[in-house]
């Protein structure tokens, strides 16, 4: 073979070498494509999706808004659309309907008690079952959680009683009779919703991930059991705080049921019960009931937009155990 030919071989090879390699490049190119299509394919998809999921949830507060800033014959001719005239009148209307406002002030105030007081007790009981040894402490917060299964409506009249013939209160006398103990007052609204055994699951979860280590250096440097907990365990227990703070004061501040059964007088309402009123036998002034649903769901949103940035760390975190 001449050098001639050698030389025309190698060529030809090197040739088709590089052809082979433009194709597997061209193919590797068409591969990537095909993924990265396929890739925003699936966020074009799952944003799609995330965006029917929030108009789902947005929809009621929608309606809610344009039946509030609507006329009385628009409500049920128009259904879910804007409104001829905005009638934000209404809203002046159904504060002065009733004393709206006054409800609204018993819910937050009773709201924010029953909050705080559920951080305290639900924090102690939960770092106890979470960090301290004694006997029985399995045990005991099995039959704790166990208290998640019975429904509320089972406790109700039981603890209605309670609170009306609570001794010293309300006129009764040291039996608890004679009078209506705690019921109608702020005491009934708050004192019995302290305990959560819902907020002791959730923190002692969240205390089980903290070091031990840090215990362990608090106890030689000789910290008590409650330095501990005060200065150790509930600074770095911020987002599970935060997640039980807004959980308790939304659902007592959305109850109906127990301020309805304990309270009589018109300046002791809670919002809820309050708006109950805007639906009468046989009417309802739909347009007003909606203003107050709105003015009502202020100071959750306040309460929400305040605490969210803990609240995602929180659920994740109190999930976590160590």
């Amino acid at each position: 073979m001449t050098p001639t030919t050698t030389e025309s071989a190698r060529a030809l090879k090197t040739a088709q070498v590089g052809e082979m390699a433009q194709r597997g490049q061209a193919l590797m190119s068409q591969g990537e494509a095909s993924l990265a299509a396929m890739r925003l394919l699936k966020i074009g998809a799952l944003y799609l999706l995330l965006i029917f999921l929030a108009l789902i949830f947005i929809f009621p507060f929608i309606w809610s808004f344009l039946t509030s800033v609507k006329s009385d014959a628009e409500v049920f001719a128009q259904g879910v659309t804007l409104p001829s005239v905005w009638r934000f009148d209404n809203y002046i209307r159904s504060v002065q309907s009733y004393n709206l406002l006054r409800y609204l002030f018993n819910s937050t105030l009773v709201s924010v008690i029953v909050a705080v007081a559920q951080l305290a007790l639900a924090s102690t009981a939960g770092f106890a079952f979470a960090r301290l040894q004694f006997p029985g402490r399995d045990l005991l917060f099995v039959a704790v959680v166990a208290t998640l299964m019975v429904p509320s409506q089972a406790t109700l009249v039981p603890l209605f009683v309670l609170v009306k013939h609570w001794p010293l209160l309300g006129d009764n006398d040291i039996w608890g009779q004679g009078g209506f103990g705690m019921l109608d007052s702020y005491w009934a609204l708050t004192v019995p919703l302290f305990a959560t055994a819902y907020g002791t699951f959730l923190l002692r979860q969240f205390f089980l991930t903290l070091p031990a280590d840090l215990e362990d250096a608090a106890r030689i440097d000789g910290s008590s059991e409650f330095g501990i907990y005060w200065r150790i365990a509930l600074p770095l227990s911020g987002p599970a705080l935060a997640t039980l703070g807004i959980f308790s004061f939304q659902n007592m501040f959305n109850d109906f049921v127990w301020p309805l059964v304990t309270t009589r007088s018109d300046v002791m309402k809670t919002i809820q019960v309050g708006l109950a009123q805007f639906r009468r036998e046989g009417t309802t002034d739909w347009t007003l009931l909606m203003a107050g649903t709105m003015i009502a769901t202020v100071p959750i949103l306040l309460v929400f937009m305040l605490g969210q940035r803990y609240f995602t760390q929180g659920i994740a975190l109190s999930g976590i155990k160590g």
